[in-house]
């Protein structure tokens, strides 16, 4: 009886997902996967789910992932490793051998420190979060029959622009459908650098400053946050009345990776060789590693790709290759049939950017199912699922 080697997968995203898939038809492995969530975020997505879009565009389970593939799927979080034994804890108190380990947590929010932000704003990193500033925007309305005139973006990068552009069309529709004639409502975005999407060209910044402007959003650029109480937002030494303040601006490494004593970067994330790997048997893809476009969903494909080919190669016999990076193609949506694309060295704006945007969803939900499930969530992300959540209570 040949002894399979077990191959264990700690992290339950883009990363996690793809490389399981590209490894599980190897008959002489096990394969865990190990999450800390029963379903697979869609991240590019979820700013829809705050803005009335169908949770299924943003939220995949994994046992609908993993159906009938050779993947066991342990709900659970990784805590500590025991890197002699090959064995990662969890939070439930089990242990997992392994021979190999891919990790590829992901990141979590970080506040820089700011007084009242995390007791006070909200976020939409995952579906939860999502789903509860939808509730917040309604529960105003319901239970005051006005709506908060004035909301806050934190943060001008691609989840900031991408909630800026998708919220004012949103908030009408709020209204209509608590019977309220239209109201004017104020929405800011505020970025601490003198532009948005600081780290894309200029003139691809411009182009989506100009259409944000046009949407009527307010832009702070180079404003600082200072602190956040229940009722207001100071910035730069001024307070900004809001009963709504979204935090988009701050991500900071995986703490599993301080916790266990890997070798980080000065950025925090992880230091890895040419083939990816932090360590004997343990690679680390994705938005946990130090490389170049690293925190990026085409980028935890690609790594995860890379990672399992190799692996693949070293079963049978033969080298691995170097790890080379890959410029991901970005595509920025900016309100209704409105995207920005950056494409090497060609930027397209416009309508035909937001097609290319509905094309790359399509490919990325393809990359985890078939083309009928893909095409069900593809078509989700273009649906509404808007009962009132505060109504449907009552």
């Amino acid at each position: 009886m040949v002894n399979k080697r077990k191959i264990l997968i700690a992290g339950g995203g883009f990363g996690g997902i793809k490389a399981a898939l590209e490894l599980e038809s190897d008959e002489n492995s096990d394969i865990t996967l190990l999450s800390d969530h029963d379903y697979f975020r869609y991240y590019p997505a979820l700013y829809r789910a705050a803005t009335g879009g169908r949770s299924a565009a943003s939220s995949i389970p994994l046992a609908e992932i993993f159906d009938g593939k050779n993947v066991k799927l342990v709900i659970d979080e990784a805590q500590k490793i025991d890197k002699d034994q090959k064995l990662v804890r969890c939070h439930s108190g089990k242990g997992f051998y392994y021979d190999t380990l891919i990790i590829a947590l992901g990141v979590v929010t970080n506040y820089y420190g700011i007084k009242g932000l995390a007791e006070y704003s909200y976020g939409i990193k995952t579906l939860e979060e999502a789903q509860r500033l939808r509730d917040h925007l309604h529960k105003l309305i319901a239970d005051e029959g006005k709506p908060d005139l004035n909301y806050i973006i934190i943060g001008g990068g691609p989840t900031g622009v991408e909630l800026a552009g998708a919220l004012p069309a949103y908030l009408r529709h709020v209204m209509a459908s608590h019977g309220l004639a239209p109201k004017k409502f104020h929405i800011d975005l505020i970025e601490a650098m003198p532009r948005l999407l600081p780290a894309m060209p200029a003139a691809y910044s411009k182009a989506v400053t100009k259409q944000l402007r046009q949407l009527g959003i307010k832009l702070y650029l180079d404003h600082k946050v200072q602190a956040e109480n229940t009722d207001s937002l100071t910035v730069s030494g001024h307070d900004i009345k809001s009963h709504t303040v979204v935090w988009t601006a701050g991500v900071t490494n995986h703490p599993f990776f301080k916790n266990n004593d890997f070798a980080l970067s000065p950025q925090g994330k992880v230091m890895v060789d040419a083939n990816l790997m932090s360590e004997s048997n343990i690679y680390v893809i994705g938005d946990n590693a130090q490389t170049p476009y690293s925190g990026l969903a085409q980028t935890a494909l690609y790594d995860a790709v890379f990672v399992a080919s190799n692996l693949k190669r070293l079963a049978d016999g033969g080298l691995p290759q170097s790890y080379k990076p890959k410029q991901p193609i970005y595509v920025t949506p900016v309100g209704p049939h409105w995207a920005a694309v950056l494409w090497g060295k060609s930027q397209i704006y416009g309508f035909v950017g937001w097609l290319l945007r509905k094309a790359a969803d399509f490919a990325g939900y393809r990359d985890y199912e078939p083309w009928w499930r893909a095409s069900e969530h593809w078509l989700a992300a273009n649906q509404s699922e808007e009962t009132c959540p505060i109504c449907a209570k009552h």
